[in-house]
């Protein structure tokens, strides 16, 4: 089977185009690295740019890469009019089976739709839920998304939903859906540290900083805590827009909270330093308004780390009877303040099967196998 994966070179998208090697989202990752183990199948993907770029040529033994140059013109203003023939292009020239849009953000699920083959979808963000939920101003990003996703949606042969939140947003809109969760990435899975250091508490918030992940109300409940009297560290990882208002306020707060010594900001994280750091950790908060997935969620709870999370999308299907995870209405940040110190108070415990639970769900060969088997089933109906 001959598979073009549609995903966004993140060299592209954070203007790194000095970088020999693509990069990609850590679901997409994932992805790639369950495929690479799979017996018969041959990965083709492909990414758009609008600068050309050194890659290699294969990214594992069965898995090629395309690095395709897109005039500026042909991005989000003109509906991705140069990405999509550009991909129909060279998919031309690959003849693939079968071609998977990953996500509705850039232009990987249009040129998937529009490629001539036969097409699924991954969302990983619901693009028109959050145009809606922002009152997105006609003409901005998410507003012009949020229509993009409203027409490839109807137009692929299915689509593939990270949770059941996503799914109930994207079943009136699409033929057919599948429920796949997002893979976490090999690394999660390896051996664990044998013992956390015993010290104050530590936690820990993951993702980039915006109005959507609340750090800034979250720093504000620390904050609380900490005037109570209560030791602990709470350290945030992830990019921040210095430039845009909610990161303004971010790094306002996290300067008092770095004073006073209750919270650190580290920045963006590698994978491996990332996983030290989380085995260095009692407890991980994810306190979104909104959520397709919620990856940091499974990937926390992979290293066996307490969870307190919201009641949003797809974190109640990762914590679905899974040890140590306690979650809370999205806006009831009480109750997360009096679980916290409830926690505290009984001397952090970790849970012991998280990860276990987290390998069956979604260590990246379960999910690559269960795509294999759904583009069979496509291709079947299809008739190929």
């Amino acid at each position: 089977m001959k598979i073009a994966l549609l995903t966004t070179d993140n060299r592209d998208a954070f203007r790194e185009y000095e970088k020999d090697s693509p990069w990609f989202g850590t679901a997409p990752e994932a992805l790639l690295q369950g495929l690479a183990k799979q017996v018969g199948v041959e990965v083709h993907v492909v990414s758009c740019t609008q600068r050309p770029m050194k890659s290699p040529a294969k990214l594992a033994e069965n898995i090629f890469f395309h690095s395709l140059l897109a005039p500026k013109i042909g991005w989000l203003r003109t509906g991705y009019q140069g990405c999509i023939r550009a991909v129909r292009r060279k998919l031309r020239e690959i003849r693939p089976d079968i071609v998977h849009g990953q996500g509705t953000e850039r232009d990987c699920a249009i040129s998937a739709v529009f490629s001539g083959y036969p097409n699924v979808l991954t969302i990983h963000g619901n693009m028109a839920a959050l145009a809606r939920q922002f009152k997105a101003s006609p003409g901005s990003y998410l507003w012009l998304t949020g229509r993009l996703e409203d027409i490839t949606l109807p137009r692929t042969q299915g689509v593939f939903c990270n949770s059941a939140y996503t799914e109930s947003l994207v079943r009136p809109r699409s033929k057919r859906t599948w429920r796949v969760s997002n893979p976490l990435r090999a690394a999660f899975f390896g051996p664990a540290a044998e013992n956390r250091p015993v010290q104050r508490p530590r936690l820990i918030n993951i993702g980039a900083v915006s109005a959507r992940k609340r750090q800034v109300e979250l720093l504000a409940l620390c904050r609380r805590l900490h005037e109570q009297g209560h030791a602990f560290l709470m350290e945030f990882v992830g990019q921040v827009d210095a430039g845009g208002a909610y990161g303004q306020a971010f790094f306002q707060a996290i300067e008092h909270g770095k004073k006073e010594g209750y919270a650190s900001y580290l920045g963006a994280m590698e994978t491996d330093p990332l996983i030290a750091k989380l085995d260095q950790t009692d407890a991980c908060i994810h306190f979104p308004s909104e959520e397709a997935f919620g990856l940091v969620v499974a990937e926390a709870l992979a290293r066996n780390l307490k969870f307190f999370g919201a009641r949003v999308g797809g974190i109640m299907d990762i914590a679905a009877s899974v040890e140590g995870t306690e979650l809370f209405e999205a806006d009831d940040w009480a109750g997360l303040e009096q679980a916290i110190v409830r926690w505290m108070g009984k001397g952090c415990p970790q849970p012991t099967n998280a990860a276990q639970i987290m390998a069956q769900r979604y260590h990246p060969r379960v999910i690559a196998e269960r795509h294999v088997e759904i583009y069979r089933e496509v291709l079947s109906s299809s008739g190929r």
